[in-house]
């Protein structure tokens, strides 16, 4: 039954007899357990197969899982999760595999829940501003399937056309317009959930605010240890009836920084604030997003407000004014839709333009206050000499969240090792300047030991606590996003 009276959890109870008696499963038995399941047909096993979900965007690699199966439905994730807390098989979800964290990587043998055939759009209420989908539904598919009628969802990562909506709830994705719509968590407001024990929970409210514990806040940023999402009811919003876009062009990472700065101070709330630095900006005008950046230009910024049309063009002019005074290169506004689509493909294709410029590169993800961002730029720059390792930055400068592309050779291992402890300098600056050690990339594994950063011991540990009132026998993505004591 569905719950009608508000309440913020509903919960549909297993048979208590299914958590009899847990006794261990050969691979085999494993495997026929599964395929009784779902059928023949949505079970992987085969070790040569297996290697395509040994990781997601991460570097680090440990192992094959025991198995992939792939759901359709609420009722096959519970009953999958069912046999497997029975027989203590550790398990975790996966989407798209896009994600930057290791949060999706098998350290254990893990089954994969692969949502990939659960990606449909259940359903679309324009009228409430309110959509359904399945985990495994892309996230721009969803702009683009209401775009016609004059809709669109706001969060927007990078790799929003091939990141699925469950993968965002996961990691709490934001993107380039997050500095004024919020980042997922401000748009999901209800789902429905398996836990770790195979009973079905229905959380948050469609319309309201929830009664109780905010539980959908809880599992937005969870990083899918404390249950799996199923179904997703998600805000959708109208589109503003006017856009306009501004690219200005620096000489300085300082003045194209402390611009950022003043643009918010003179009460200008602009949907997103994009930065890009001379490395990064070389490596995208190689490719196919090709915009005709001079190469010896410092920084950049893509500068975009939006709202109703009577006001955009003195709010847009006093913007030009704030580059002006920062002693800004050229700055100038888009004259079309395809110019402005051209400036914004350039942007999201900066993380994967890097393989133009270097083998390997390793994607770091923190916060700072904005009024910290040429302080923090300024160290990542000395960390990049002292380390003798290129990093190119790109990142939502609106709200200071930080995107260091560090860039290495994984054929020398010490290079390697020298990129990953530089990752982590730089998140212990962020966190000493104030911020955070993720934006919205989550934690999974590369962040482990970094969430010391931030949180003491007995915060830890009550994380740590709360964790295990969702999943007793750690079994739902264990060794994530809160380290061990």
């Amino acid at each position: 039954m569905e719950n009608q009276s508000g309440t913020n959890v509903l919960v549909e109870p297993t048979n208590p007899r299914d958590m009899r008696g847990k006794v261990k499963l050969s691979k085999a038995e494993l495997v026929n357990s599964l395929v009784n399941i779902v059928g023949v047909h949505r079970v992987i096993h085969e070790p040569d197969y297996l290697r395509v979900y040994e990781c997601d965007g991460y570097v680090a690699r440990n192992g094959l899982p025991s198995a992939v199966v792939f759901p359709e439905t609420t009722q096959e994730v519970a009953e999958i999760v069912r046999l497997l807390a029975k027989h203590q098989v550790p398990f975790l979800p996966r989407g798209a595999g896009t994600g930057l964290s290791g949060g999706a990587t098998p350290l254990n043998g893990e089954v994969i829940l692969n949502f990939a055939r659960m990606n449909k759009l259940i359903s679309v209420d324009l009228d409430n501003l309110r959509a359904v989908v399945q985990p495994g539904y892309i996230n721009l598919t969803l702009s683009k399937e209401i775009d016609k009628d004059g809709f669109f969802y706001a969060p927007d990562p990078s790799s929003q056309s091939s990141s699925t909506i469950g993968g965002n709830v996961a990691e709490n994705s934001g993107g380039a317009h997050c500095l004024k719509y919020g980042v997922t968590t401000n748009h999901v407001v209800a789902a429905t959930v398996v836990l770790p024990t195979g009973e079905i929970a229905h959380i948050g409210t469609p319309f309201g605010d929830a009664v109780g514990y905010d539980l959908m806040g809880l599992f937005v940023g969870a990083e899918g240890t404390l249950g799996i999402v199923t179904e997703i009811t998600v805000r959708i919003m109208k589109k503003p009836e006017a856009v306009k876009t501004v690219q200005a062009m620096y000489d300085s990472i300082a003045q194209a920084s402390d611009t950022v700065s003043d643009i918010i101070r003179a009460g200008i709330l602009p949907a997103a604030i994009e930065f890009m630095d001379k490395l990064a900006i070389q490596a995208v005008e190689k490719s196919s997003y090709h915009v005709g950046y001079p190469e010896d230009i410092e920084a950049i910024l893509i500068i975009e407000v939006d709202g109703l049309t009577a006001g955009l063009e003195e709010t847009t002019d006093k913007i030009l004014d704030i580059c002006r005074r920062h002693e800004v290169r050229t700055v100038k506004m888009a004259t079309n839709a395809n110019e402005r689509a051209l400036w914004w493909g350039n942007r999201k294709m900066a993380f994967g333009a890097m393989g133009q410029i270097s083998p390997d590169y390793l994607v770091q993800d923190g916060s700072v206050p904005r009024t910290r961002l040429t302080e923090a730029l300024a160290r990542i720059q000395a960390m990049s000499r002292d380390a003798g390792l290129r990093i190119a930055n790109v990142f939502h400068a609106g709200d200071g969240n930080l995107h260091p592309l560090i860039l290495y050779d994984s054929a020398n291992p010490e290079e390697t090792e020298r990129a990953i402890q530089t990752a982590s300098k730089i998140l212990k600056v962020c966190a000493d300047l104030g911020g955070t050690i993720t934006g919205e990339h989550g934690v999974g594994l590369e962040k482990l030991e970094e969430m010391r950063y931030v949180f003491n011991k007995t915060e830890l540990e009550a994380q740590l606590a709360l964790r295990k009132v969702f999943d007793p026998q750690n079994l739902c993505n264990a060794g994530k996003l809160i380290p061990l004591p």
